[in-house]
């Protein structure tokens, strides 16, 4: 176990996010996932690369279950004994977010994954850790109707004296080869800010003082002005010179070649089409506005990770969709990260898009750990 902050992280996904935390020196020692192929890929991805099981290991179920009496306990206790061992305690989550999606299914706080927002918030206000984080589409932020509930969630936080800071970050940006936008929430207890010695003055509001900046590698202007190709015919295995005047490490090929996907234990796994091959030989490479069938050229970004509603990505100069072991590259994930063999393409290609980008979780969490000034802080709390 490592000494950086303790993480208690729910909607856990297969823990592209608590990998990003947990390599940046956090502790993740707490796992909340509800959907079991997710939760199977979380351990097995995590013995595969060697790592030890969180301290207070993994609970398989409902968000929801920690309102009933004797779960809600148990994690307090758990937050207490880590409190009491001068450890700050941080929660992080992405609640589902379809019903917030533009994409998706729109229902909003009314939609069964729309709820599990508020009992995530709820929760962080009963059980009070330091800080914490809240990752969501932007659709939830930018959305009129759905907005109004985001700052009645906000209110709430405030209520509880934490402190907030938000941020309409795009994945690109931390060095991921992937435009994905998410709204991240990070509030910290007034009570820590004091022990920081950070006070906000005169109108003065956190993001002001807040390093959201230090830690991106690009800004999205920068990126919008690179002369990326345009589309290009499909030449099935064809070579193209990289284009002068790009980022090579934001583009789908360089994270091919650094993962060596077509060596990765997921190289395999990918959907072989029932019908329409033909199809897949037509449209060109880089042409990606369509709906579905998107093809990804090599020398661009990959749009968002997203394999749902009926959503194709194909290889760019090959006849065929992404492998699992493309999209975990495009996720911009280590190499040694792997999927069980026997888990299904479905839920493979679901727990791929579901996570955030590694390299964005990992230049978020070292923000948060330069923030928290965690030797200073450690410091303070021993004098």
């Amino acid at each position: 176990m490592n000494k950086g902050p303790t993480i208690f992280s729910f909607f856990s996904g297969a823990g592209f996010l608590d990998l990003g935390f947990e390599k940046s020196g956090f502790n993740v020692a707490f796992v909340n996932e509800y959907h079991p192929p997710f939760m199977e890929t979380y351990q097995y991805s995590r013995e595969v690369m060697g790592m030890p099981q969180p301290e207070y290991g993994y609970h398989l179920g409902d968000i929801s279950d920690f309102k009933r009496e004797a779960e809600s306990e148990h994690l307090s206790e758990l937050i207490n004994k880590t409190k009491s061992e001068e450890r700050l305690v941080g929660f992080i989550g992405g609640p589902p977010c379809p019903d917030f999606s533009v994409g998706g299914k729109n229902k909003g706080h009314e939609g069964e994954n729309g709820k599990l927002s508020a009992t995530y918030v709820d929760l962080i206000c009963n059980q009070a850790p330091d800080f914490f984080l809240f990752e969501n589409v932007k659709g939830l932020w930018r959305t009129k109707k759905h907005k109004a509930f985001y700052d009645l969630m906000k209110e709430k936080l405030h209520a509880h004296d934490y402190v907030t800071t938000e941020r309409l970050i795009n994945s690109i940006e931390y060095g991921a080869p992937q435009l994905r936008e998410r709204i991240i929430l990070i509030g910290f207890k007034k009570s820590l800010l004091k022990k920081l010695g950070i006070e906000l003055e005169g109108g003065q509001t956190l993001t002001d003082v807040f390093p959201w900046e230090d830690h991106l590698k690009y800004h999205i202007e920068e990126i919008n002005t690179m002369p990326w190709p345009g589309m290009e015919p499909f030449v099935e295995n064809g070579k193209r010179e990289r284009p002068d005047g790009i980022s090579e490490e934001l583009t789908v090929d360089f994270w091919f070649e650094k993962n060596d996907v077509e060596n990765h234990p997921n190289a395999h796994q990918h959907f072989t089409p029932q019908a329409g091959l033909a199809r897949f030989l037509t449209i060109p490479e880089g042409d990606d506005l369509k709906k579905s069938y998107k093809r990804l050229h090599r020398w661009r970004p990959s749009p968002t990770v997203a394999y749902g509603n009926n959503e194709v990505h194909l290889h760019p100069y090959k006849a065929r969709r992404l492998s699992v072991a493309e999209a975990l590259a495009l996720q911009s994930l280590p190499k040694e990260f792997q999927l069980p063999q026997n888990i299904t393409l479905s839920n493979a290609f679901k727990t791929v898009g579901n996570g955030v980008p590694y390299e964005a979780s990992k230049g978020i969490a070292k923000t948060i750990l330069d923030f928290l000034k965690v030797e200073e802080y450690g410091e303070a709390n021993r004098s």
